[in-house]
């Protein structure tokens, strides 16, 4: 059965892609770049499907799920960077985006409630037409958007009221980013060799990323000792993100060399 996380990345992947076709496919294929070339904050596309992804500084791509959420982000398609469909593949996917912090408002057909949006996805209820004039003016009510209900869940509901529009211009900024927005860093590298894992440990933050690279001619993974995780195999060249949410021990394995192992220490 498929997963409700990924039934709505699935959802995202077909509404962004029709959505962004109608916009962007009168546009002519691009010169591809090579996946070499992709760096952490470029807009993403493949060859056969228009939809656009960020990608994130924590390695993995991140799916915009309508039109409306990513022109809170950006103006136009300009800087998108297309890619083969094979390198694509190779990227993870991170989750989705959400609204830009103090952009317009949000609520779900489901629900009455209106919503501002702040950092991070999370929700604060305006609780009432005077305090949205406030903070939005006279026409508050034509900036506030509907978002499906299969998404709202990428949001975090604080449970708190607000009486004044609390951005602090940052989030306005064009050096504010989405890696900023979901506190994406970079991961920490463990390369896999002839030799085993090197280093064969690495200490992150919880929520943080560890990338694993097979630099070797054979195949590798990383599998934890109770199986609860594992990156698959890994064929030459190829590597594998994994996010470590809670803190922790984590010791690992290569089901390909059981003498070889490590551990990721999560604070």
């Amino acid at each position: 059965m498929i997963s409700e996380k990924m039934r709505d990345y699935s959802i995202g992947f077909l509404t962004v892609a029709i959505m962004l076709g109608a916009m962007i496919g009168v546009k002519q294929a691009q010169a591809l770049t090579s996946l070499s070339d992709i760096y952490s904050g470029d807009l993403i596309r493949g060859e056969s499907f228009s939809a656009v992804y960020y990608m994130g500084a924590d390695g993995f791509r991140y799916v915009f799920p309508n039109d409306k959420t990513y022109f809170t982000w950006y103006t136009d398609f300009d800087d998108v960077r297309w890619i083969s469909d094979s390198d694509l593949a190779k990227i993870q996917i991170g989750g989705n985006v959400t609204y830009r912090p103090d952009s317009n408002m949000i609520k779900i057909n489901t629900d009455p409630k209106v919503y501002y949006v702040g950092s991070g996805g999370r929700l604060y209820w305006v609780s009432s037409e005077s305090v949205a004039i406030s903070m939005y003016g006279s026409d508050w009510n034509k900036q506030i958007d509907d978002v499906p209900d299969g998404f709202f869940g990428n949001y975090t509901q604080t449970g708190e009221e607000i009486s004044e529009r609390p951005g602090t211009g940052l989030y306005g900024l064009p050096g504010y980013t989405i890696n900023d927005d979901k506190d994406l860093v970079a991961p920490e590298e463990i390369s896999i060799t002839s030799s085993g894992y090197s280093p064969i440990s690495a200490t992150i933050e919880a929520g943080q990323t560890v990338r694993f690279t097979n630099n070797d001619s054979d195949k590798h993974t990383a599998s934890a000792d109770n199986l609860s995780w594992g990156t698959g195999t890994i064929s030459p060249g190829g590597s594998y993100v994994q996010r470590f949410k809670a803190a922790g021990e984590y010791p690992f394995f290569d089901s390909y060399d059981s003498s070889n192992s490590g551990a990721i220490y999560v604070e």
